[in-house]
């Protein structure tokens, strides 16, 4: 539906239309979710996430952005309010500094690699590899530019290399 005042093609406001303009978007959410609230019911999270969307309906504008987006960051944020209800209290001072690893000799597995990137970074790397999100989608979900998102990954992936890295 667009509106007459400023061109926007807004969600559909019944429900049936609603379904149709979510549905190419479910399988993204999902992978979103699942990737970004590992322990969560991501199907709890994507419909919550649906939920959302249909009492925000009248908030998004796509002047500002693709209605994928825009559902996928509000996944992004369900599916961490998820995690943190998942995360036990003990966790929560230092969770997100890196480790150490002088203890690791040889090959260093990747997703233990992955634990010791920052909050940001391990974010982008998911939405971006892991969930099959593109460059503006991660943006979106990350609350930041496109070149941020460039930004952040090329720096994961140059701290990933040198601890991936095996010297034969």
């Amino acid at each position: 539906m667009t509106d007459q005042r400023t061109g926007a093609t807004a969600p559909p406001a019944d429900g049936p239309a609603f379904v149709d303009w979510v549905r190419p978007h479910l399988a993204a959410m999902a992978r979103v979710a699942a990737r970004l609230a590992v322990g969560a019911d991501r199907d709890d999270i994507v419909q919550e996430s649906l939920a959302r969307a249909w009492l925000k309906r009248d908030q998004f504008d796509d002047s500002r952005g693709t209605a994928s987006s825009w559902l996928l960051a509000i996944t992004a944020d369900q599916a961490r309010k998820a995690a943190r209800k998942l995360r036990p209290v003990a966790e929560l001072d230092d969770h997100d500094e890196p480790e150490d690893r002088q203890d690791v000799e040889g090959r260093v597995d990747v997703a233990e690699a992955l634990t010791t990137l920052s909050a940001r970074q391990r974010l982008a790397v998911d939405c971006y590899y892991f969930a099959d999100l593109s460059i503006t989608d991660t943006a979106a979900v990350m609350g930041c530019s496109e070149g941020t998102v460039k930004s952040t990954l090329s720096d994961a992936r140059a701290r990933l290399r040198s601890l991936l890295e095996v010297s034969e």
